[in-house]
């Protein structure tokens, strides 16, 4: 997977409006929201046989996205070479809303995708997050943002 079909799909615009949707979502929950995209595993990972989730759950990890002082850090992963979709959530997060809700947002992220709507599909996938995250952790106005808003490409 070539690095400019990625940057294709998520060029500036794109990842300010991805920045732009979380910074709005975080202000009516306490929740800490990051956004990664990489374009594929590596070939190493491949032949290690790791799945998308495995290596979401090395980025969540890289990223510290699960060093948040109520533990409510979440992390979407998008691996764009397999339009595959991994939300990966901190303890406190898992414990109050458990595995269940992020399936669904995965799925309607990957479905978007696969019509090549990669804006449109990251932004819902953000909204519907924070639906989730508003009712586990409505907002605190004494909460501090802990964790950049800024979308990333690995």
């Amino acid at each position: 997977m070539p690095a400019w079909r990625v940057r294709r799909a998520f060029p500036p615009r794109v990842m300010d409006a991805v920045a732009a949707a979380i910074r709005a979502a975080e202000a009516h929950h306490d929740g800490e929201i990051r956004f990664a995209v990489e374009e594929a595993l590596h070939p190493a990972a491949l032949l290690r046989g790791q799945t998308p989730r495995q290596r979401a759950v090395e980025v969540f990890a890289q990223l510290r996205v699960w060093d948040t002082e109520h533990n409510n850090g979440v992390l979407l992963y998008v691996l764009f070479a397999d339009r595959a979709v991994e939300i990966v959530c901190d303890r406190g997060v898992q414990s109050r809303a458990g595995a269940e809700p992020w399936h669904s947002v995965c799925r309607q992220i990957e479905a978007a995708f696969q019509h090549s709507q990669f804006e449109a599909g990251a932004v819902a996938g953000i909204e519907a997050l924070a639906a989730t995250l508003r009712r586990h952790y409505p907002a605190d106005r004494r909460a501090r943002n802990e964790l950049p808003d800024q979308p990333l490409l690995l």
